[in-house]
């Protein structure tokens, strides 16, 4: 089973969705003047939106006695004079649609009910289903001088994706038409194609001259680029190029949503404005940690208890003092700085809002540093096994002394004496050795865990409320990079 594609309309629904649900994320974090014309832009795009975006509006336009009626009924294939009351005529614009009903984008541009016919039930052959979504509009004749017609030519032209310029043999140098129109819509130049119509009335021979003179004329009105279609709605001489080119434009996306998509382009480009590049990332919290630890010279405590238990140094203070507040808040702005120094101005306010304040930050890393015990700096076995050794030691120094004075069997206590002293200062050794590795592993221990309480901390005060605010300013700057 086929998945049907996505449509241009259910894209920019969905993105305007997206963009509209970022606003309400941002919030008072982006400038109000900015909020309040994003959302009435969004509003604009909804309202427009909501006349589908799936229609490809094409018009033929001409002056009087361009034949343009019979060309949109050559083109439609439709003898609207068998229709009676919604026959197409010079005084109000008509319409054609293919492929569905097209009513509020034609109550849009202001297509009377009376001159409106469908083309759905038509859609028999291939030519006809490259046509599907295509709205065909007669436009009153642009030189008339009937009041409104003009007008009402000049409110329409910013809503076609495709204009047929409908000119006949005698009057395609119309002054109205290069001075008024061609030369003011240069920059429609890819939308537009001219026909010249009625060429049934001139001479083969003549052709060539025709072409080359509206060639002549295009190009000093700077639209050399314009496709030249010569044509006879009459005898339906050129009429198929006229509907491939109607095919052409279908197969693009139409100017309403190529006018749509700039919108929202264009707003989130404001947004995006108030926003960083990038959002920032969080540092890890052992690394602040370690900052905090520092701070609050906890590897100097950490150096004394090694000293302490390992027996070359003084004995450790019984209790860590509390740090320096000055120091530990230089480590939450340095850890502000890193985080929110990208960010502009009302996302860092909001970033400091959420984090801990400098009194309250102070007084859990100083709570955190205090509570943690210092570790014992006796070790009992070490202890023990050293004072083994010296007895040892003492009672092969006696032996000695007493094989010294005495005779007989006695003199053999002088070697074993010896035997007892040298094991008893390899026991003072090993005790030494021991102690040594009590220190490192207790100093180690106590600074392992001074860090994860107070990586626990920085977790809670900072980076726990810091994420929210990051995962907003994540979801508003991804909504406004599609």
């Amino acid at each position: 089973m086929n998945t049907p594609s996505p449509q241009p309309g259910d894209e920019l629904a969905a993105r305007v969705e997206s963009i509209t649900a970022a606003l309400g994320t941002a919030g008072d974090r982006i400038p109000p003047e900015v909020g309040a014309r994003a959302r009435a832009d969004l509003d604009r795009v909804t309202g427009r939106l909501a006349l589908g975006v799936h229609h490809t509006v094409v018009a033929l336009v001409g002056g009087t006695g361009s034949g343009k009626s019979s060309m949109f009924n050559a083109l439609s294939q439709l003898d609207f004079a068998d229709v009676g009351v919604i026959r197409p005529t010079t005084s109000q614009a008509a319409a054609c649609t293919w492929g569905g009903s097209a009513e509020d984008l034609l109550d849009f541009l202001g297509v009377d009910e009376a001159r409106r016919i469908g083309r759905e039930s038509a859609l028999t052959g291939l030519d006809e289903e490259e046509l599907a979504g295509l709205v065909l509009l007669d436009l009153p004749d642009h030189d008339s001088i009937a009041e409104g017609h003009a007008g009402l030519v000049d409110r329409l032209l910013p809503m076609i994706d495709l204009l047929i310029w409908v000119l006949d043999p005698q009057k395609y140098a119309d002054n109205v038409l290069h001075e008024k129109y061609l030369r003011e819509l240069t920059h429609r130049h890819e939308a537009m194609v001219v026909v010249v119509n009625q060429v049934d009335t001139v001479p083969e021979s003549g052709l060539d001259h025709i072409r080359a003179d509206v060639r002549r004329l295009l190009e000093a009105d700077r639209l050399s680029d314009v496709a030249i279609i010569l044509a006879s709605a009459k005898t339906g001489h050129g009429v198929g190029m006229v509907r491939a080119e109607l095919a052409r434009v279908i197969a693009a996306e139409s100017i309403a949503a190529r006018t749509m998509r700039a919108e929202l382009d264009a707003i989130c480009e404001r947004v995006g404005g108030e926003l960083a590049p990038a959002t920032p990332a969080l540092p890890a919290a052992d690394d602040t940690a370690a900052q905090l630890a520092g701070a609050s010279g906890i590897p100097a405590v950490a150096d004394s208890v090694r000293l302490a238990v390992a027996g070359v140094g003084p004995s450790a203070s019984s209790r860590v003092q509390p740090p320096a507040s000055s120091r530990i808040e230089a480590v939450r702005e340095g850890w502000l700085d890193r985080v929110g120094g990208a960010l502009p101005a009302r996302w860092r306010d909001a970033l400091v809002a959420a984090v801990a304040g400098p009194d309250g930050f102070y007084s859990r890393v100083s709570e955190t540093v205090t509570a943690v015990p210092l570790p014992p700096v006796n070790d009992v076995r070490a202890r023990r096994v050293r004072i083994g050794g010296l007895v040892l030691v003492a009672l092969g120094v006696l032996a000695g002394l007493v094989a010294g004075f005495a005779t007989g069997a006695w003199a053999w206590a002088g070697i074993g004496g010896g035997a007892a002293v040298v094991a008893g200062l390899v026991c003072v050794l090993v005790a030494r050795g021991m102690r040594s590795r009590t220190a490192k592993a207790r100093s180690g221990a106590y600074l392992a865990r001074v860090h994860g309480e107070l990586a626990r901390v920085v977790a809670e005060e900072l980076d726990e409320p810091a994420r929210g605010i990051l995962a907003d300013h994540e979801s508003v700057l991804d909504a406004t990079m599609r």
